[in-house]
């Protein structure tokens, strides 16, 4: 009887993820028969569970549309990644850190015994990692409003800080993007005619629009490409003991993708763009330029240009003793 329930209790919580599975894929999930299988679906429907059976390719079985919503139900696997996600979450998203310490007491007093051993097993602090080059956490209820307005395909209207003064925009937002600790917007500004990768903590949401939309495809197939290749996604140079710039003879968007966090990627021509960024030495600054394997100009300021002659003078220096 003890087996019949977590197995029950485990399609349950496969369920939950609203999949559609076939007997084979669910018992080989559960570590059961077919059979067995069918057995705990029936019993999962006498319990009050609408569980559909979709016919035709691509069929199986599924949570009904129209059901009551199950009980939260995790299996061990899925507990360590909440209780790990609840930990870390405060790390992207300010006014969170309370809310997601009580989630997580719930989520231990509502497990099983070997279930909560397992899951307060991973205790996780965050600590900065200075080659992300992380912006601050940003405001939970920002992200809610966005995202909100995402889910629902309605317009948002947000006062944007750009480079100058405060716009207000008009945006059928599609996707939210998380890189390197930044949240960013993909979203299309009927205004302009264009599609803009924007950051979320530089937007201030106005009240809801309730204005439908429909959706649009993302360039590139793919949001998160758009983001890394996007070189006016909204990037600020961060503040750092050195700061400088160079025109690198590379496109734009290959440099955007490969640009720490806090820095800035002007566009110049079809194959050249100006890279700002900071760290917290000249020679550090000068070897984050050199990843880049592009001929460089205009580099910005002298004591810039002088750690790059330092560093080729020590490589130098090197290569030569090597060869001895």
């Amino acid at each position: 009887m003890a087996a019949t329930s977590a197995r029950t209790l485990k399609l349950l919580s496969i369920f939950g993820i609203g999949a559609t599975l076939t007997a084979g894929e669910l018992a080989g999930r559960v570590g059961a028969s077919v059979r067995t299988v069918r057995r705990d679906i029936e019993t999962l429907r006498d319990l009050g569970y609408e569980i559909e059976a979709v016919r035709g390719a691509g069929g199986g079985y599924r949570l009904g549309r129209g059901a009551r919503l199950p009980p939260v139900v995790f299996d061990e696997d899925q507990a360590v990644a909440t209780a790990v996600a609840l930990q870390t979450v405060p790390a992207v998203l300010s006014g969170i850190r309370e809310n997601a310490a009580r989630a997580l007491a719930t989520l231990h007093q509502a497990m099983p015994v070997r279930g909560r051993l397992q899951a307060e097993a991973f205790t996780v602090s965050s600590a900065r990692n200075y080659w992300e080059f992380p912006a601050p956490p940003i405001e939970a209820g920002v992200v809610a409003a966005v995202g909100g307005a995402i889910n629902r395909r309605h317009l948002v209207r947000v006062d944007y800080t750009g480079d100058g003064e405060p716009v207000t925009l008009t945006l059928e937002p599609h996707e939210l993007v998380v890189w390197a600790a930044r949240w960013y917007l993909v979203a299309f500004d009927r205004d302009a005619g264009r599609w803009r990768a924007m950051r979320v903590d530089r937007c201030t949401p106005h009240p809801p629009t309730h204005v439908p939309f429909e959706r649009r495809d993302v360039p590139h197939g793919d949001p998160v490409v758009f983001v890394m290749t996007a070189h006016d996604r909204g990037d600020a140079a961060a503040e750092w003991p050195c700061r400088g710039s160079a025109v690198l003879a590379l496109p734009a968007a290959t440099v955007a993708r490969f640009a720490p966090g806090g820095s800035t990627v002007e566009y110049v021509c079809e194959g050249t763009c100006r890279l700002t960024l900071g760290a917290w030495s000249w020679p550090g600054l000068a070897g984050l330029l050199l990843t880049f394997d592009a001929d460089l100009a205009h580099i910005e300021p002298a004591e810039l240009r002088q750690a790059l002659c330092s560093l080729g003078a020590r490589i130098g220096r090197g290569l030569d003793s090597a060869a001895r």
